[in-house]
C-alpha cells in the first residue's frame, strides 16, 4: 500500500545523501514537522542552554573584572553586575535578564561597557530565538492538516449505476459545521505499467474519472474482479472557511475495497422536528444492488 487510509505516505526513503544536512537547511519545515514531544524537549533544552551559556559569560565578566569575593575587592569597588559572586548567581542573573521578570538585588551597573554590550547581545539573540520558537508552535497548531483530520472518507468505494451511467462513488463527510470552500476531488490510479518499449514503470499514475466508461482504466475485467494489482488514491482539496488556508485530505482504496454492484445506504434522514439528521452509524454501510 502506497498510502494509508488516513492519507500518510507509506513509502520508505533510503540512501538519501546528506539527509540531515538537507533537513538543517530547511529548519522551519523541520521544526514544524517535528513531533510534539521532541519539539518540547528541544526547545526546553534550548532555553535552559542559553540561560546557562550566557550565565557562564556573565561569570567570566565578573572574573575578569575582579568582582568575585575570593579576589577581595576594595570597599569602593563597583562590580559589573551587583551581587554576582558565583556561577549560580550569574546563571540566575542571565535567567532574569532573558525572561525579563525584573531584577531583584542582581542588576547591571554602569562600570563595564562590555557588560552593557553583552546584555544587549543576549536580549537581541534570545528575542529572535523566542520569535522563531513561538512562530513554529503557532504554525504547527494552525496547520490545515488538523482541519483535514475532521474530514472522513468511507472505508470502501462502490461502483454502481447512477442516473443511467456506471459510476465510481465514495462517501465524504465534513465533521465540522464550518465549511470547506471550492472543494475538488481527484482520483489517481497507481499500478505497474508496461510501456511500448518494454519498460516496467512502477506506480504509474493515471487520472480516474467518476464515470466508468470505455476510456476509464476500470474498464478492464481484472480490476472489476478485485484481483488487479493497483491502488486508487483519492485527493480532496478545498479552502478552510475560517482561515482561508488550503486544505488537502487523502485516502486510498485497494482492489478488495472497491465493491462492484453495491451502493451506499442513505445516511441522511428527516427528523420529526423537520431537521435533517446525518446518521454516521450508516456512513460505511453498503447494500447489494438488486
Amino acid at each position: 500500500r502506497v498510502m494509508t487510509k488516513d492519507g500518510r505516505s507509506n513509502v520508505r526513503m533510503e540512501h538519501i545523501a546528506d539527509k540531515r544536512f538537507l533537513y538543517l537547511k530547511d529548519l522551519w519545515t523541520t521544526f514544524i514537522d517535528m513531533q510534539w514531544r521532541y519539539k518540547l524537549v528541544l526547545f526546553s533544552a534550548t532555553f535552559a542552554g542559553t540561560w546557562f551559556a550566557f550565565g557562564v559569560v556573565w561569570y567570566l565578566v565578573a572574573v575578569v573584572h575582579g568582582d568575585l569575593l575570593e579576589f577581595e575587592p576594595p570597599a569602593n569597588h563597583t562590580p559589573c553586575v551587583m551581587q554576582v559572586h558565583t556561577l549560580t548567581g550569574a546563571f540566575l542573573f542571565s535567567l532574569e535578564s532573558q525572561t525579563t521578570i525584573g531584577y531583584g538585588f542582581r542588576y547591571i551597573s554602569e562600570e563595564c561597557p562590555l557588560a552593557i554590550v553583552l546584555l544587549i547581545t543576549q536580549l537581541v539573540l534570545t528575542t529572535i530565538m523566542e520569535i522563531f520558537i513561538t512562530g513554529t508552535f503557532l504554525a504547527k497548531i494552525a496547520r490545515p492538516k488538523k482541519r483535514a483530520e475532521t474530514i472522513k472518507f468511507s472505508q470502501n468505494a462502490v461502483v454502481a449505476q447512477h442516473n443511467g451511467k456506471t459510476c465510481l462513488m465514495i462517501r465524504v463527510a465534513n465533521m465540522r459545521k464550518s465549511l470547506l470552500i471550492g472543494c475538488q476531488v481527484t482520483g489517481k490510479l497507481l499500478q505497474t505499467h508496461l510501456t511500448k518499449e518494454g519498460e516496467s514503470v512502477r506506480l504509474n499514475q493515471v487520472n480516474v474519472d467518476f464515470q466508468v466508461d470505455t476510456s476509464s482504466p476500470f474498464r478492464d475485467l481484472a480490476l472489476r474482479t478485485g484481483e488487479g494489482d493497483f491502488e486508487l488514491v483519492v485527493i480532496l482539496s478545498g479552502t478552510v472557511e475560517s482561515t482561508s488556508a488550503t486544505c488537502q485530505v487523502r485516502t486510498s482504496y485497494l482492489p478488495e475495497e472497491i465493491l462492484w454492484g453495491y451502493e451506499f445506504t442513505p445516511a441522511i434522514s428527516l427528523s420529526a422536528s423537520g431537521k435533517y439528521v446525518a446518521d454516521f452509524s450508516l456512513f460505511d454501510q453498503v447494500v447489494k444492488v438488486t
